[in-house]
């Protein structure tokens, strides 16, 4: 899989003020992980270096970040708390501000508009229809542009939009919750819990950061889960739900189907599925997604995730089994991994995180590498990115 490009020129030298205020933007973007597809999340801060105190490069007159449902956009939430104060400000922007007419003007022409004299920018943004020519737009205007400013960063907020608009496919998460020997659930099928409280609440904001969660029908079968975001203060982020259910066997009711009002339900289903149960399905409220069965009657991991993306999904969560993750896992098609470890041990009689993969040499296993190691009271959550 092509890693995510950026064809912006390398980036001039920036300040320490200049990180800071970017940083900022980009603790803004996150607001709006989870909630603005298809679109990115993006934060604008809007700073006056002519007022406030000159050490700390100046006050910061309007904040803003992309909205649920992808609009308003960052930039237009901060030119509108700052009013006539937006008037020679610096407008930091972790995305190139959009340049084409969609439900709302371009951004470009509102920070023109604003008299926005500086706009700072982490990355372009790849959208065909932007791409270069929102920046172009306000050089024309007279506006300094540079761009580059803490462009990793910025990249790895938005690396579901990258990733749909560069790859055709949403940014795949693998989350999993292990003992140390990698083992999901005890031989008796027992998995609640394996980990303690802190690293489940740590699952459930990985849930209200990602647009769709992704399970397979084994695991509906087994565990009857809800797949929502139960976080306290957070519950309306839970995502879009979607099972890999070629026969159509999820049941009617379910934990599922009973909690369609909090989240949507999605069943991913192939050509052999009975026309009864998809009848239930629909009924019930779920919305079928009928994919072509693949070599053995399996679903193609490909192109669940194109359809996720023609869906305009961008950010999505496998929470699944060993047999969908090891299909995932063998079709390159997993990004990142949160793994989640608890400090016991089940046994070679318990059940794998991930199913046999016909490896035949460590040399040729996927690779990932460690970006992060996380506490969780006596639970470690490791995050992997794929190379």
């Amino acid at each position: 899989m092509a890693p995510l490009t950026e064809s912006a020129p390398a980036p001039p030298a920036f300040g320490p003020a200049d990180d800071a205020w970017m940083q900022a933007a980009l603790a803004l973007a996150k607001r709006g992980l989870g909630r603005v597809a298809p679109n990115p999340a993006v934060g604008c801060i809007l700073v006056r270096p002519d007022l406030g105190d000159p050490l700390c490069g100046g006050r910061v007159v309007g904040r803003g970040w992309t909205q649920p449902g992808g609009r308003p956009h960052g930039e237009t939430e901060a030119l509108a708390q700052a009013g006539a104060l937006a008037k020679g400000a610096h407008a930091y922007v972790t995305l190139e501000p959009c340049s084409h007419q969609g439900k709302t003007a371009p951004c470009a022409d509102a920070l023109i508009g604003a008299g926005v004299t500086h706009v700072p920018a982490a990355i372009i943004d790849p959208d065909p229809r932007v791409s270069g020519s929102g920046i172009a737009r306000l050089k024309d205007a007279g506006v300094n542009v540079r761009t580059g400013l803490l462009a990793d960063a910025a990249r790895a907020v938005n690396a579901g939009f990258l990733s749909k608009v560069e790859r055709g496919r949403p940014w795949l998460t693998m989350k999993t919750a292990t003992a140390l020997d990698g083992t999901i659930a005890a031989r008796t099928g027992e998995s609640q819990w394996i980990t303690g409280p802190a690293a489940r609440r740590r699952g459930h904001l990985l849930r209200a950061e990602n647009d769709a969660i992704l399970t397979g029908i084994g695991t509906v079968l087994a565990d009857n889960p809800t797949l929502t975001c139960r976080l306290a203060g957070l519950e309306d982020r839970s995502p879009i739900r979607v099972v890999v259910d070629p026969r159509g066997e999820t049941p009617v009711p379910s934990n599922l189907t009973d909690s369609i009002d909090i989240a949507p339900l999605w069943i991913i289903t192939g050509p052999d599925a009975p026309t009864d149960k998809l009848k239930a399905l629909n009924g019930a409220g779920a919305e079928i997604i009928s994919l072509p069965a693949a070599l053995g009657g399996r679903l193609d991991p490909g192109l669940i995730m194109q359809s996720l993306a023609e869906r305009g999904m961008t950010r999505v969560l496998l929470e699944a089994g060993g047999s969908l993750s090891a299909s995932f896992m063998a079709a390159e098609l997993i990004d990142e991994l949160a793994w989640f470890r608890a400090p016991s041990v089940i046994g070679a009689d318990g059940t794998p995180a991930i199913a046999p993969m016909a490896v035949n040499s460590p040399a040729t296993a996927p690779r990932f590498r460690r970006i992060a190691t996380i506490d969780l009271d006596d639970d470690v959550l490791e995050r992997y990115l794929r190379g």
